[in-house]
């Protein structure tokens, strides 16, 4: 009786492991006795040959039957790490943003945060159409700076920083553009500003002081123009929107002066007349 008992046991045991084997949910464990240190130098080996599909089977192997291991831990960040090779970005930020949430102390923590703001830099196409993930690459990029200031990621982000702040000026610039062109020019002053104040390290800065001057005289602000106009020969002195202003400020200096002159002539010959 015993013996039956346990034979239906096993039985049911080896039915149990078969239907768990045809489950597509669970890892399959090939190498269910290797050690997780020589697993992951194997994923590793087929990662570095772009065998992403095989690494991707060994990492998850890892944390299925290692979880508690640094193996496991590897392992995660190795998975987000070929979702962004397969440029499935948001899914790659997720996987970074778990292992962010669960292991804040890790000793590599540094390159999920960079890997994180790699994974939106990559979403960056165009700067009329990707606002947001500028803006979350800047904020992403900022805190490996922050956070990790002796980090070897830190160069390569300030230098991502830089190129996301040329292209958020970008979109300042053509908004600003679209403005001053629909003689909206106080709006156009707003993006312009922007520019000067918040990127005023981008390329667009001394066209941005430039197309101020411009406004500044179509509204008649003599005295702010001539100011903005210093204000680009002092910083700019070689740039050709310095000479631009330049050109454009004498030009209204000659009409003015001519106007004056003319002018003077008009109250003499008057003054002639009334005397005759």
């Amino acid at each position: 009786m015993i013996k039956r008992v346990l034979l239906i046991i096993f039985f049911s045991f080896i039915i149990f492991l078969n239907g768990c084997s045809n489950d597509n949910s669970y890892p399959k464990l090939d190498t269910i006795n290797e050690a997780p240190e020589t697993l992951y130098e194997l994923a590793m080996i087929d990662l570095e040959n772009d065998l992403l599909d095989n690494a991707e089977l060994k990492f998850k192997n890892i944390d299925f039957k290692y979880p508690l291991s640094n193996e496991a831990i590897q392992s995660q960040i190795m998975l987000g790490f070929i979702e962004y090779l397969r440029l499935n970005y948001e899914e790659a930020i997720f996987k970074f943003n778990r292992i962010i949430n669960r292991f804040p102390s890790h000793k590599n923590i540094d390159y999920v945060y960079y890997m994180r703001a790699l994974s939106y830099f990559e979403q960056i196409r165009n700067e009329k159409l990707d606002a947001n993930k500028n803006l979350q690459a800047l904020k992403n990029f900022n805190q490996i700076i922050n956070r990790f200031p002796k980090s070897k990621y830190s160069k390569d982000s300030n230098q991502k920083i830089i190129l996301i702040k040329e292209n958020i000026a970008a979109k300042h610039m053509d908004i600003a553009m679209f403005y001053h062109k629909q003689r909206k020019y106080t709006a156009a002053l707003k993006r312009f500003n922007i520019v000067i104040n918040d990127y005023s390290y981008s390329k667009f800065t001394p066209e941005a002081l430039f197309r101020m001057v411009e406004i500044y005289y179509t509204l008649g602000l003599d005295e702010d123009a001539r100011k903005t106009a210093s204000v680009i020969g002092f910083n700019y002195p070689d740039s050709k929107w310095y000479k631009y202003s330049y050109d454009l400020i004498n030009n209204e200096q000659n009409i003015s002066e001519k106007r004056s002159l003319f002018s003077k002539i008009s109250n003499l010959l008057t003054n002639d007349d009334k005397k005759d």
